[in-house]
């Protein structure tokens, strides 16, 4: 199966090794990974801050990027949300708006292409600890994903996942509004992490780098004992053979 690679901004610049880990976990589960490097943004920084001519012109580059007959994925619940529900508002009845629908129901997030396209939950993975995950707002709303990366982290040797209050909360980020609302969003990331070190856990496990980033920012700042991983580095960590 061939499989179009999306690697979002905030991936690319700050954390490559979540996209090398993505593609290793594509390849194991047998997929032939095709990355266009001239691929950049889904163009939802601007779309959510009301930029929408703008968020239309970088979300027709999207379109002219990846074909519509791969499946295309993204380690980012964040990203694959945006195209599959906000490109609604940016491109229906516009000349590209089949191309737009074909592209919608071919993307997916990492852990629902693994679930339910694949049909794979193990890749052999090894992590000692305890942990939480968070539901991301993107993937918990936009991308209808609950129980898939649960299913994949609790396949994973040595790692026992444990439920932490308000996991469905919003962590803060948010993107612009963490940084128009900093007093509310650095009281949303504490709440968050206070949940997890409720639970003793040592690692908070999410779809989305943006929120880890954001809650690795308090974490760091208060230099408390537990460590954020994407899911892709948590299924590509310590692989066993098998």
């Amino acid at each position: 199966m061939k499989v179009e690679l999306f690697i979002p901004c905030f991936i690319d610049q700050l954390y490559p090794q979540t996209a090398f880990n993505t593609v290793k976990i594509l390849e194991k589960a047998g997929c032939e990974v095709i990355y266009n490097a001239k691929q950049t943004c889904c163009g939802q920084p601007a779309y959510n801050a009301g930029y929408w001519e703008e968020a239309k012109e970088v979300g027709a580059k999207f379109l002219n990027d990846f074909s519509t007959q791969n499946y295309i994925v993204s380690p980012s619940a964040s990203c694959v949300g945006m195209v599959k529900s906000s490109y609604n508002d940016l491109f229906t009845n516009s000349m590209v708006h089949n191309t737009c629908r074909s592209i919608q129901a071919n993307i997916f997030e990492l852990s629902d292409f693994l679930i339910n396209v694949l049909k794979k939950d193990y890749f052999g993975a090894e992590l000692e600890g305890k942990a939480v995950y968070h539901d991301s707002c993107s993937a918990l709303r936009e991308c209808k994903i609950k129980n898939e990366p649960r299913q994949l982290i609790e396949k994973v040797h040595g790692l026992e996942l444990v439920e932490m209050a308000e996991t469905e909360t919003c962590c803060g980020f948010g993107g612009t509004f963490a940084v128009k609302f900093d007093s509310i969003s650095s009281a949303m990331a504490e709440q968050k992490v206070n949940h997890a070190l409720a639970q003793d856990a040592d690692f908070i496990i999410s779809t989305d780098i943006s929120c880890l980033l954001h809650l690795d920012g308090y974490i760091k700042k208060k230099n408390l004992p537990i460590k954020t991983m994407h899911l892709a580095d948590v299924l590509a960590n310590g692989w066993l053979e098998f």
